[in-house]
């Protein structure tokens, strides 16, 4: 009977733990960013609520931290090297499996300040910890090498972003954050994740999904080249033909 007892109390003791938890209540300003002709990027407004058991909002007041990544890709990344201090060549090169196109993290206070490195590791937080998967077998401090390179050239184009300290919490409850979208982003699913952090600990975490594509004759564009890549193709060559003639009759005539 005691058994049986201790069997019954047990689901009770695990919805009592969970509820002791404070919940995220995240969302977006934008769930679908329309890229045209005319875009020349946007901003994502990431806000919401840290809902705490019985409404009591305790003393010591916890962190947000909000990521936005975007659709992985595989890419190559090559170096290059001054040949005869003339020529610019391509020397060694890696592949990566699933690099972010786009990441961005904004935080209430710095990463230093909140986790420890292994924390930080496992949920990716900050560009030095995304897990970008090399497919080639180099060894450790060339493999690294081409990380910081390809960091390096995503955080130049504004791709991989980083705002430490830019996240506004009001009243222990209410949070909002504010991202970039730059012009170049690629198109795809995009996760807004929100992360909330006391003590060291990720105590909560919370997404929000957002759908960044192309409309109108940039949509039609993209779409005609992944259907129909040989019509696209010639259409490209006989459009370039055309204009070229068009350019040689203009500068003819005058």
């Amino acid at each position: 009977m005691t058994r049986l007892r201790a069997l019954w109390l047990l689901p009770i003791f695990w919805l009592t733990v969970a509820a002791a938890n404070p919940v995220l209540v995240p969302d977006v300003s934008q769930r679908k960013i329309d890229i045209v002709y005319s875009f020349t990027g946007a901003e994502l407004l990431l806000f919401g609520a840290i809902l705490y058991p019985g409404g009591r909002i305790p003393t010591e007041q916890a962190d947000i931290v909000v990521v936005l990544r975007g659709p992985s890709q595989s890419l190559v990344v090559r170096e290059k090297q001054k040949l005869g201090g003339v020529i610019w060549v391509n020397a060694e090169s890696a592949r990566f499996m699933s690099a972010p196109g786009y990441y961005a993290i904004a935080s209430s206070r710095p990463l230093d300040k909140l986790v420890d490195e292994r924390t930080a590791a496992i949920y990716e937080l900050g560009v030095k910890n995304l897990q970008l998967s090399p497919a080639s077998a180099e060894q450790a401090d060339t493999r690294r090498r081409f990380e910081n390179g390809l960091i390096g050239l995503f955080s130049k184009s504004k791709l991989y972003i980083e705002q430490p300290g830019t996240i506004e919490i009001s009243n222990g409850v209410l949070y909002r954050a504010r991202l970039p979208i730059p012009a170049r982003v690629p198109v795809g699913s995009y996760i807004a994740e929100t992360f909330l952090i006391k003590n060291g600990r990720v105590i909560a975490v919370a997404s929000k999904e957002v759908r960044i594509d192309k409309s109108g004759f940039e949509r039609f564009v993209a779409e005609s080249a992944r259907r129909h890549p040989l019509l696209y193709g010639l259409s490209a060559v006989a459009l370039s033909l055309l204009l070229g003639w068009g350019a040689a009759a203009a500068f003819r005539r005058t």
